[in-house]
């Protein structure tokens, strides 16, 4: 199967809040010959400030986020998934993707009413992640790889150190065209150098694949990496699945404890060990394409002990309720932004087949269908697309909320809920970045004048420039 590698450079780290401004992608076959490859950029959508680090890092200039020359970021949105239909079935693969450029992905889907949220996952396409490929070479095979120390001894898997160190010689940090070459090399020297373990890891693309190697109840190796430290593999059996969540299971571990007392123990006791600190019930999602590996050569221990756990079907159905009470709905919360509310439910059929109109429609018809949508969710995005790039067909009473909204967004207070980058937010990172000798004092003047364009002015502006 082919090979769809890709990278997003985007206005900051958060998926919800922030949005992706470069995409690119080069598609291969399974030896990693190019077939194809794109290089997308569009504008800022007007209700984003741009976090200046994320400008600092990728290089991008405040002009560009405005240049009429690039699409907006709903036409952007509508040329990926336009992309991703074109290249299906493929294997879309990047480097820490899984975690972020897929989320960050949906988040821009879901804000501008694509059909479709999970494009890549869907029509024969599944996903892959050489950066958690790398954490299971180092695990079995680290001779394969030089691995870059910083000057504390610490071993960093960063993509812009790790491909120039093994052999990828023209490495811009931070473009993503560059970062998808050197996301291909990487691919290529592990299954140049190591082709069963490639095959193992690629495996686990397939979720059925996954659970179909848990079911074994054999002694497995998972490898994961907390916080900055070095990868780890517990060496575990599966233990139960989320009574709420089929994606998700539990993983005991073979060489932390022995499982004797928690089956028969009750249930706040197996509560209690989902929840317990050191692990010895791990969980993980297995359509996330885990780096879960077999295991040569089990001991007799861990092979007795996974072996209690496959013959007690009770025990491991309370872990599964278990993990489905660890984080419980609180029915008292506020109603959490529409942005937090991607994975609240899926569309009906009905809401579907109206977002499939509405990519191809005028704006008028995109407002008589926004007005139609069930789901109260894409109706308030939808109402927002509208004034971001149609704001005459506003009433005098909708361009006073947008416009009250527009302030409200930019000038939030500096609380949690407040995740996305404020004006006050970005200002106070320009002063950090005024005293950094690495950043482009040019770069700090412009974001400077940038920002100043916030205002109320502004508002009237922004909304002219997107009609």
């Amino acid at each position: 199967m082919n090979f769809a590698f890709y990278d997003l450079e985007t206005t900051g780290t958060s998926p919800a809040f922030d949005q992706p401004l470069q995409f690119a992608a080069i598609l291969t076959d399974g030896e990693f010959r190019e077939i194809e490859r794109v290089n997308l950029r569009c504008r800022i959508a007007p209700h984003i400030i741009p976090s200046p680090w994320a400008l600092a890092v990728t290089g991008v200039r405040p002009a560009q986020l405005v240049d009429p020359a690039f699409p907006t970021l709903f036409e952007f949105m509508q040329e990926i998934g336009a992309l991703i239909e074109r290249w299906s079935p493929a294997i879309w693969t990047g480097f820490n993707s899984i975690r972020f450029d897929e989320e960050m992905l949906r988040q821009a889907f879901y804000q501008n009413l694509q059909p479709d949220i999970f494009a890549t996952q869907f029509n024969g396409n599944t996903r892959f992640d050489i950066l958690t490929a790398l954490y299971a070479v180092w695990h079995r095979q680290p001779e394969l790889f030089e691995w870059p120390v910083d000057p504390d001894g610490r071993v960093r898997f960063k993509l812009d150190r790790i491909a120039p160190l093994n052999g990828f010689a023209a490495h811009n940090a931070h473009d993503a065209l560059c970062d998808v070459e050197a996301t291909i090399h990487i691919a290529r020297q592990i299954a140049q150098r190591a082709p069963g373990l490639w095959a193992e890891l690629l495996a686990n693309r397939d979720k059925a694949h996954v659970q179909a190697s848990l079911a074994t109840f054999q002694p497995m190796a998972l490898v994961e990496r907390f916080g900055g430290g070095l990868p780890r593999a517990t060496i575990g059996c599966f233990c139960g699945t989320s009574a709420s969540n089929p994606n998700q299971v539990a993983f005991f571990d073979l060489d932390a404890a022995d499982p004797t007392d928690l089956l028969t123990a009750d249930d706040a006791a197996v509560f209690a060990a989902v929840d317990a600190t050191p692990k010895v019930i791990r969980a993980f999602s297995v359509n996330k394409t885990p780096a879960l590996l077999s295991v040569a050569a089990p001991s007799a221990e861990q092979l007795r002990r996974a072996e209690m756990i496959a013959h007690a079907p009770e025990f491991r159905a309370r872990v599964g309720r278990a993990l489905a009470a660890r984080f419980p709905e609180d029915l008292a919360a506020p109603t959490p932004p529409v942005e937090k509310q991607i994975y609240g439910g899926f569309y009906s059929h009905a809401d579907k087949a109206l977002l499939a109109e509405f990519q191809g429609a005028n704006w008028p018809r995109r407002q008589e269908i926004v007005a139609t949508l069930a789901d109260p969710r894409l109706r308030q995005l939808g109402r927002r697309l509208v004034a971001f790039h149609a704001p005459e067909l506003l009433s005098a009473e909708e361009r006073g909320q947008y416009q009250t909204w527009l302030r409200e967004r930019w000038s939030a207070p500096d609380v949690p809920e407040t995740e996305w980058t404020t004006k006050d937010r970005a200002l106070a990172a320009l002063t950090e970045m005024q005293g950094d000798e690495e950043v482009d004092p040019r770069l700090v003047s412009e974001v400077a004048a940038y920002l100043q364009g916030f205002d109320v002015a502004r508002l009237i502006r922004v909304a002219k420039s997107f009609a």
